[in-house]
């Protein structure tokens, strides 16, 4: 790729005042870093991309779980706590003192260092999964903490040097070819730059006031100390000035998009993330990769996510003899939803999309809480189930995050949901797997009141609650599948969409049958397609699926 292409997409991308100095990155990611990113038919360009087709592995497989898990998950207190134990005042500031101590003495990189994951077993849990139903495999590779989840060649704040002394990646790939799964990344790290910003604040009262917490030191600081020879700034990047309204702890989510007032990473802060994402991709062949960004990282500061787009596409093509891989990003316009599968966080879409995309969700916190386990509140396998088939029957997929401990295992209420997931998929994953959206995507009550989509998604939980006169379709083949979102009391199901007199189906239906091969009674006339159910209740009475023939 020419570097006036880079120039031009950069220009139109970004306002003026930012432009001199993310011109020299540019310069700077081209002289430095090029070399490292495999040529063919895909450019870093938007324009190059767009040639992306989503692959037919990833369509037909629908459902993949994520161990979205790393040295914030230790002090087991939630998402997010490496960015908040340095919020003075915050319930995870507080929770840091209490457990700790004060964050100038006791810093996030020291968290790390007691991280051990002493119990994990990927073979275990990844077979767990596997037994789920889940068809692809995601395992987080960093998160915005910035520390690597595996053997990185241009990052010496690893998991192979500091805390569990281990290649997590390495470990969780080999369980899921193993278990015959696709496997997958994800990286989040392109966002440290700003989001450790709160590191380089100091208390405001008390006996610590004005004692700047640990986020400015420097590899000299360490000298005597357990992580004497590393440089706290290779984790922390804070050694430049705070963006605009860093005093505003919500700021950061309207600097997304590297914009709004933030400071703009360094040339060589992006030429680290390039070469340790290409590094990854490399050493662990992903045929997924998950970016926590909008649109691709750094973007539109840097090409580094136009270069490690194509590398992947490129890669896949080379070694397999056509493009199997998958990048999913967020808040994607029309253009770029074309040059990879759109993300929606904690949410769906209210209709059947054109192209493929994607739901990710977690039944707890992100990073594990113990608070959820102890009070019991994660998200029911009801729920998770009446996802998967929603997403599914407007044409996505689900990728289901299960939380994991410190200790590199879950807890008894997790293990319970995933299991029961499983027992449901069981019976009836034939209407998931290899289908495809049907004429519309369901009916029902809860299409009188969808929520919509906001930023990266949220919409989840918003709207009406799912009962057992919503009804989502799938087909495959001849095969129309309709499923209800719950068992009625008085055991029958009416689909008003297969109406005798409806145009959606003027097919005669000569077969109506439960997954598990069941024939049941049925009677369509002008008001429906009424189903009468057996008399016995499944366990996973959440989510009828029937085949209509």
């Amino acid at each position: 790729m020419k570097r006036r292409t880079v120039i031009k997409q950069l220009a139109a991308a970004i306002p003026a005042a930012m432009l001199h100095h993310q011109l020299q990155a540019a310069s700077f990611l081209f002289n430095e870093a090029g070399d490292n990113i495999l040529k063919g038919t895909f450019k870093p360009t938007w324009e190059s991309l767009q040639q992306y087709q989503t692959p037919e592995w990833y369509r037909n497989a629908k459902f993949g779980i994520w161990a979205h898990w790393g040295p914030q998950c230790q002090p087991e207190s939630g998402d997010w706590y490496a960015r908040e134990m340095y919020m003075e005042g915050s319930a995870k500031y507080k929770y840091h003192l209490e457990k700790y101590g004060h964050p100038s003495q006791f810093g996030f990189k020291d968290v790390i260092n007691e991280w051990k994951a002493a119990n994990w077993n990927p073979e275990e849990l990844v077979s767990l999964y596997k037994n789920a139903g889940a068809k692809y495999f995601m395992a987080l590779a960093n998160h915005h903490d910035n520390f690597d989840l595996y053997n990185s060649k241009y990052h010496k704040w690893n998991s192979t040097n500091i805390g569990p002394k281990k290649d997590l990646i390495g470990g969780w790939e080999k369980a899921a070819r193993k278990n015959g799964l696709h496997f997958g990344v994800s990286v989040h790290a392109a966002h440290a730059w700003s989001w450790y910003e709160t590191a380089q604040r100091s208390d405001k009262s008390g006996a610590y006031a004005g004692v700047p917490y640990d986020g400015k030191l420097t590899k000299k600081d360490g000298k005597g100390k357990w992580w004497e020879g590393y440089d706290p700034q290779e984790l922390y990047a804070q050694d430049h000035p705070l963006s605009e309204n860093s005093s505003d702890n919500g700021a950061i989510h309207k600097q997304w998009n590297w914009g709004n007032g933030v400071n703009i990473p360094s040339a060589a802060y992006c030429k680290s993330f390039l070469n340790r994402t290409i590094d990854l991709i490399d050493k662990y062949n992903p045929d997924l990769i998950y970016f926590d960004d909008t649109a691709l990282p750094l973007w539109p500061v840097s090409d580094a996510g136009l270069k490690i787009a194509a590398h992947l596409y490129n890669k896949s093509i080379k070694e397999k003899g056509k493009l199997e891989a998958v990048i999913f990003g967020k808040i994607l316009d029309e253009q770029q939803r074309k040059c990879m599968v759109w993300d929606i966080e904690r949410g769906q879409s209210n209709n059947i999309e054109p192209l493929p995309w994607q739901t990710d969700t977690c039944i707890g916190s992100w990073h594990y809480q113990q608070s959820i386990f102890t009070n019991h509140k994660y998200k029911s396998a009801k729920t998770v189930i009446h996802t998967l088939v929603d997403v599914v029957s407007k044409n996505g997929n689900l990728c289901l995050s299960v939380p994991v401990k410190g200790d590199g295992t879950i807890d008894s209420d997790e293990r319970k949901i995933v299991e029961d997931i499983g027992k449901w998929m069981a019976v009836n994953s034939e209407c998931i797997y290899d289908t495809r959206p049907w004429k519309i995507f369901g009916e029902g009550p809860a299409l009188e009141n969808v929520a919509a989509l906001s930023a990266q998604g949220f919409n989840e939980g918003k709207g009406k609650p799912f009962t057992s006169e919503d009804i989502r379709f799938t087909a495959k083949e001849n095969i129309l599948y309709a499923v209800a979102l719950g068992w009625p009391e008085n055991g029958k199901v009416l689909i008003k969409s297969l109406s005798s007199d409806n145009a959606l189906h003027l097919k005669a239906i000569n077969s109506v049958t439960l997954c598990n091969g069941t024939a049941l009674q049925f009677k369509r006339s002008i008001e429906g397609l009424e189903i009468i159910l057996p008399a016995d209740k499944p366990e996973t009475n959440y989510a009828i699926a029937f085949k209509i023939s």
